[in-house]
């Protein structure tokens, strides 16, 4: 985004210490902060069913009682299929891609709390990062993908440490809606992870940039990946029940690489929360690159709360959302909640769901679910 939108150094240097990462030869919130937007489906793909004798959506609300067994048959089928992509994201494409938007919140379809009881928390409005990005804002980054022949998007994502690699991660955790098109589609094509996007500035203010200006740590390519259940087989462009599974893991590699892996290219990645208790997480920060107005996704945004988030729930019988206040737009979905855990930075949800005002983000618990998808990737792929 622009100078003309930059916030004061204060409140960046604040961020950086939320985000304050160990070093890559080391190796998932206490208190929460804000996040950002979402995705857009388009169309294709046959879904089947999962395990053995239960056809969806039916058993998705068994996914925590799914068998390895099951969850490997589901990927085999439903998992990403590698493509050939090396050149495709130059600066050109990558500067007219366009925002994927947050998921209409759909607040009428809010059940608990219902809509005449829910207090949405009041905007928080954005923050920029300060050039040039510290090594603690490194793990995040922007998701590019296309999402018609004619039409490329981008959405935010975060790297998240690999217990099966320890120090050498190359999983990137994001929004389901930002990969994968929902029920009847398939995954976008050509989809690829840039971390620390304009980390110098360089394109900011209108100015043209270089690729490696634009892509610092270089493009990674996504070769595999999976979303839960929940999102591919119900999905759509509205929130709602699909939305309290909006995640998903991606494995990449470096189009142009040493051999060394992302963890270890950016000097280090974030553990992954899971079942964060509600009461530990009493402040949060979410980070992305928006792109729709008033921002221009070339900057790396957040928005810091201080206060526990509001539950958000479609179906009680699915792990909830929370909300939080923040005026990040289309682009920021998919980008990483953080919070404290011990001291150090922990990934507790990404960016899902928002309103047309760009008031409040709403995003996924990462319960028993999201883990399962999450190990399996990790030990799978």
């Amino acid at each position: 985004m622009s100078s003309t939108h930059r916030r004061s150094a204060a409140a960046s240097a604040a961020l950086l210490t939320v985000l304050a990462l160990t070093a890559t030869a080391c190796e998932d919130d206490a208190a929460p902060k804000a996040a950002p937007p979402a995705a857009a489906p388009a169309s294709a793909a046959a879904s089947g069913s999962a395990k053995p004798g239960l056809k969806l959506p039916d058993s998705l609300k068994d996914l925590k009682n799914w068998s390895a067994d099951d969850l490997a048959n589901w990927a085999k089928e439903h998992g990403f299929k590698p493509e050939v992509l090396k050149g495709y994201w130059d600066q050109v494409r990558m500067e007219a891609a366009k925002g994927v938007k947050p998921k209409e919140a759909n607040i009428a379809a809010a059940k608990s709390p219902s809509r005449s009881e829910v207090q949405l928390p009041p905007a928080i409005p954005a923050a920029a990062e300060k050039h040039p990005y510290g090594p603690g804002t490194a793990v995040v980054g922007k998701i590019f993908m296309s999402v018609s022949p004619t039409a490329d998007a981008e959405c935010s994502g975060t790297v998240v440490a690999d217990p099966a690699h320890p120090g050498r991660s190359n999983l990137v955790w994001t929004a389901a809606h930002c990969v994968h098109e929902g029920k009847g589609g398939s995954w976008f094509k050509k989809i690829s992870f840039v971390p620390s996007y304009n980390r110098a500035g360089a394109a900011s203010g209108g100015r043209k940039a270089t690729l490696s200006q634009l892509a610092p740590y270089g493009v990674w390519t996504v070769e595999s990946g999976l979303t839960g259940p929940g999102w591919s087989e119900e999905g759509d462009e509205r929130g709602g029940p699909a939305s309290q599974y909006d995640f998903a893991v991606v494995r990449v590699r470096n189009e142009d690489g040493d051999g060394r892996s992302l963890e270890e290219t950016i000097g280090g990645s974030v553990p992954v929360w899971f079942n964060a208790p509600a009461d530990q997480v009493t402040a949060a920060s979410a980070y992305g690159y928006p792109a729709d107005a008033p921002f221009d996704g070339l900057e790396l945004e957040h928005c810091d709360s201080r206060v526990k988030l509001t539950p958000y729930v479609y179906d009680a019988a699915r792990p909830p959302m929370n909300a939080m206040g923040c005026t990040m737009t289309g682009g920021a979905s998919g980008g990483g909640w953080f919070a404290q855990r011990g001291g150090r930075p922990a990934l507790i949800s990404n960016t899902s769901v928002g309103n047309d005002a760009g008031t409040f983000l709403a995003g996924p618990t990462l319960g028993s679910e999201a883990e399962k998808v999450f190990t399996y990737v990790s030990k799978n792929q």
